[in-house]
């Protein structure tokens, strides 16, 4: 697998890195250990989570997996804090009491003296950004992380937390930023990727085969065993089954057609290779799933394919008043 330097930063990640969301639900140590190992011996490397994930369990399941079958050094980890971790006010939000109390308890979970990307969930109203900013500086200050990065945030926010790091020496620079980006969810090309390329942030991007619908599956209906014939993800994957993204579907399966491949590797191929982007977050519930995923490594759009599907998944444009 090819490797892609972060943002403007001096680390170089796989250019496709591992979620984790559902381990400790769908995926058990045993499924964990085989995709991780199936994702490092492609020459995967970055494998990312977050505290929230399935109530820590993800973390918690990674941890074990490093005291086992896993070496620490082959791996970079990343994961995220912001979002809710128990009942209490302050166990939400960007503060820095929330922040460096939730990293102590991801470092606990993991059983690792250091995580190599930390960044932040969402963006917080309620907390001053340079509050949230210090605790990043305090958390690389301490050797716990190596790398900051932010997810989830607007262009202006985006801008706002990158120029106020680099507005003085010694601060945390933000590297990197998680965002939703995929053929049927286009929208953070509008500022967000304008935005991450002019700060020198490196994309990753989650969700990039929209939840599964981009792989076809639910083309003609829901398949009893997918996560969209379960009510709680299901919620979400219908409103991504719309006319207009139905055709987008359509043009993703008559791309792989063409090219002998299969749904799944134009839908990634394309979003891998999106300006500014390093690493779509792929995850999955099997490693039959993953290696589909693996297999894109090997294909690139040729360029009237990805022409095409530009054109057919492009986002609406605003009426302009000018």
């Amino acid at each position: 697998m090819e490797a892609r330097r972060l943002g403007s930063s001096g680390l170089v990640v796989s250019r496709m890195a591992l979620g984790t969301m559902m381990w400790g639900l769908d995926a058990d140590e045993d499924e964990a250990t085989a995709q991780t190992r199936a994702f490092l011996d492609a020459g995967g490397t970055l494998l990312d989570t977050a505290d929230v994930y399935a109530d820590g369990d993800s973390e918690r399941t990674i941890g074990r997996l490093l005291r086992g079958p896993i070496s620490r050094g082959e791996i970079l980890l990343a994961t995220k804090a912001s979002l809710s971790t128990g009942p209490g006010r302050m166990d939400r939000g960007n503060s820095r009491l929330h922040l460096l109390n939730a990293l102590d308890s991801s470092l606990h979970r993991l059983g690792v003296d250091h995580i190599d990307l930390w960044q932040l969930h969402t963006y917080d109203d309620d907390t001053p950004m340079e509050e949230t900013l210090a605790a990043l500086d305090h958390a690389v200050d301490s050797g716990k992380v190596r790398y900051v990065g932010i997810s989830n945030f607007t262009g202006w926010q985006s801008a706002q937390a990158t120029t106020w790091q680099r507005a003085w020496p010694g601060r945390a620079p933000l590297v990197s930023h998680q965002v939703e980006y995929s053929l049927l969810r286009r929208g953070i090309e509008a500022e967000v990727l304008l935005a991450a390329e002019a700060l020198g942030l490196g994309v990753l991007p989650y969700s990039p085969l929209a939840k599964g619908v981009l792989t076809g599956k639910y083309r003609h209906a829901t398949p009893s065993d997918s996560r969209g014939a379960h009510p709680e993800w299901g919620q979400h994957i219908d409103p991504l089954r719309t006319p207009h993204d139905q055709r987008i579907v359509e043009a993703v399966i008559t791309a792989a057609d063409g090219l002998g491949t299969s749904p799944l590797a134009v839908a990634l191929s394309w979003v891998r290779d999106q300006p500014g982007v390093v690493a779509p977050i792929v995850g999955a519930r099997s490693v039959a799933q993953l290696t589909g995923s693996l297999a894109a490594e090997d294909l690139t759009l040729p360029v009237e394919i990805r022409r095409a599907l530009d054109d057919v998944s492009a986002p609406p444009r605003p009426d302009r008043t000018d």
